[in-house]
């Protein structure tokens, strides 16, 4: 009686595990590859239930930018604004305006603006605001020319590899401490090279954590 299948047929199982360890590689190169911020996050921008306009508040206001986020420079987070700091002017400017109809219900309220977070720190990462801006590291550093956009996006990674960077080399991220919420104002180093740079490192001992617990706590 011959053969129903051919003595090749006896490689097949081998063949197909080699071609399913090929594929599973593949896919996990390319999960690993392109499932990271840069691909995921860079150009987030979310609905939010109140058009806010950081281009209107901050270059044509002037608004700075302690005034929203006024925790910025003395907590780890930089807080959101509460409603009570955005009807300190929308009291008197805007007050029918059904743009603005959540902030004024949660004024009354005191329920929160649902608010979109667009940038994310991991749980398993550590950040401390509040370190980096005492320091120099401006937000547009992190956060992009955020006074230009109409509608918030994100900008950078934010990623390990991105901290790490400016962790090795904060000389060409910082600027003076004056200068850190005037978000047109360039690094120390673009301003007078990078040894003016270093020179601002070294004074105000200036020492980002390059090894694993300095972020991962």
């Amino acid at each position: 009686m011959s053969n129903i299948f051919p003595k090749s047929a006896n490689k097949l199982p081998l063949q197909i595990i080699i071609y399913l360890v090929v594929l599973a590689g593949i896919a996990t190169a390319g999960v690993t590859y392109y499932m990271t911020p840069k691909y995921t996050r860079i150009g987030y921008a979310p609905v939010q239930p109140v058009p806010f306009s950081h281009a209107q508040h901050v270059n044509e206001l002037g608004l700075d930018c302690r005034y929203c986020h006024s925790n910025v420079d003395k907590s780890a987070h930089s807080n959101v604004p509460t409603s009570q700091t955005c009807m300190n002017c929308h009291n008197q400017i805007k007050t029918t305006s059904p743009l603005l109809a959540p902030v004024r219900d949660s004024y009354a309220s005191g329920e929160s603006v649902p608010w979109v977070w667009i940038h994310k720190t991991p749980d398993y990462a550590y950040f401390n605001h509040s370190a980096h801006v005492n320091r120099g590291v401006s937000c547009v550093e992190c956060h992009g020319k955020i006074n230009e956009m109409a509608v918030v996006s994100h900008q950078q990674s934010l990623s390990m590899g991105f901290c790490i960077e400016c962790h090795r080399n904060p000389e060409t991220r910082v600027r003076d401490p004056k200068d850190v919420y005037n978000l047109d104002s360039p690094t120390i180093a673009a301003k007078s090279g990078v040894e003016a740079g270093l020179k601002f490192v070294h004074n105000w001992n200036i020492k980002p954590p390059q090894s694993c617990s300095g972020c991962h706590r």
